[in-house]
């Protein structure tokens, strides 16, 4: 089942448009990916299977993002069943902007998110109703988006380029292959971050050449 949480009013007023997210270039199917509807701030998440339904009309726009790809936008001419690609960041041009740059505060801009996912004792819905456990799943998405947003701003080009001696590509392929988790950056008691460049430079060193290139992606046959 989706996760969609929409308001009253638009429920009644939109239609359900319908699709699927895979990822560029090998077809995988991409579940947990948020589609957001800008005009009418709807959000919901693909299935197991890339699917997606959310309330939407013609002229909306539509967001789709994922921790490790590129966000895509879709601006609806038509309510026709959508097929969406992503394309995995580790092979986007740096040219493209992977997350927007202002603060994301998922609790201020989707509170209802928050509030539908509580669990109250006496309230059974609240434990196993479709609408409570759709919220939980998306209050899951926001926290690992919050996260990945925090590395982004921290373990950025101009910073790893300025401990290291990569350049364009080489740079690019050593920051997906050592890209620090956010429970790394957040344990006070672990080394540095600058340590642990230099650490994870040697190792990249030590390599084979074909090893320090992030593998392209191989289309399903």
């Amino acid at each position: 089942m989706l996760a969609l949480i929409a308001t009253h009013s638009f429920a009644q007023q939109g239609g359900t448009l319908r699709g699927r997210v895979e990822e560029t270039g090998s077809n995988i199917k991409m579940p947990d990916v948020l589609v957001r509807n800008e005009n009418t701030k709807a959000v919901t998440t693909t299935d197991d299977n890339g699917n997606f339904q959310i309330t939407a009309s013609i002229g909306h726009t539509l967001i789709f993002t994922s921790p490790g790809y590129v966000s895509d936008t879709l601006f609806l001419v038509d309510m026709a069943t959508k097929s969406i690609k992503m394309l995995p960041s580790s092979i986007a041009l740096r040219e493209v902007n992977i997350r927007s740059s202002r603060a994301f505060n998922p609790r201020a801009e989707y509170p209802q998110v928050y509030q539908r996912s509580k669990v109250y004792v006496l309230s059974p819905t609240s434990w196993f109703g479709k609408d409570a456990k759709d919220a939980r799943r998306l209050k899951h998405y926001f926290e690992r988006e919050v996260q990945e947003r925090h590395v982004d701003s921290v373990f950025t080009r101009a910073y790893v380029s300025s401990i290291i001696p990569l350049k364009g590509q080489e740079l690019e392929d050593f920051m997906t292959l050592y890209r620090p988790t956010y429970t790394f950056l957040r344990n006070n008691n672990g080394p540095s971050l600058a340590a642990y460049i230099n650490d994870s430079y040697k190792k990249y060193k030590d390599l084979p050449t074909e090893k320090r290139k992030v593998q392209p992606l191989q289309p399903v046959q």
